[in-house]
């Protein structure tokens, strides 16, 4: 993904299904499956994977009479476009900051918080 592209929330939604799908890749009766209700109609779907196609983030292949999709753009791509700006915009910049907030935010367990430090650790030592 060169330019910072952002997608509509309906955009992200097709995104998530297709992230999660078994091989990130379907058909557009797989994605729309996949949808809780109310679900859009089926040509409503299909214009946000022309959209999605249009934009980068999604490519495709003729199989028969069928587009079969696949994602271009990660979940972890797609998140790295929001890092920064929040960590700058919110945090001055600073990582310390942005995970005082989190820790604040977030009732983490002892496990958790046991996990976190490890992570640390692991992350310090490379």
């Amino acid at each position: 993904m060169r330019e910072k592209k952002i997608l509509t929330r309906a955009e992200f939604q097709v995104m998530q299904i297709l992230w999660n799908l078994p091989g990130q890749a379907g058909y557009t009766g797989d994605i729309l499956k996949k949808y809780e209700a109310p679900k859009p109609a089926y040509t409503t779907l299909a214009t946000f994977l022309k959209i999605l196609t249009n934009k980068g983030f999604v490519k495709f292949r003729k199989k028969g009479n069928k587009l079969y999709f696949m994602p271009v753009v990660t979940k972890t791509e797609y998140a790295e476009t929001y890092y920064a700006p929040v960590k700058d915009a919110f945090f001055q910049g600073s990582f310390l900051e942005l995970m005082r907030f989190l820790l604040k935010k977030e009732n983490l367990s002892e496990e958790e918080v046991n996990e976190l430090i490890q992570l640390i650790h692991e992350t310090q030592g490379k």
